[in-house]
């Protein structure tokens, strides 16, 4: 459906720093603002940045 657009550890990162912020707001009482780390959580999975796109980043080493 997208044109993969983030590497390997952009992706690792992106999961990472989602489920980090997840489990502060779930487990930790964390603020409401942490709720944003669906947004890194879902990128890293899909492997695709709107954001990105938008400003012509690719950091995936695949050729199309």
């Amino acid at each position: 459906m997208f044109k993969q657009n983030t590497g390997n550890i952009d992706r690792i990162i992106r999961v990472v720093v989602g489920l980090a912020l997840l489990g502060w707001y779930f487990f930790a009482g964390g603020p409401i603002w942490a709720l944003i780390g669906i947004i890194p959580l879902v990128t890293g999975a899909l492997g695709y940045c709107g954001l990105y796109t938008l400003l012509g980043i690719n950091t995936c080493k695949l050729k199309s």
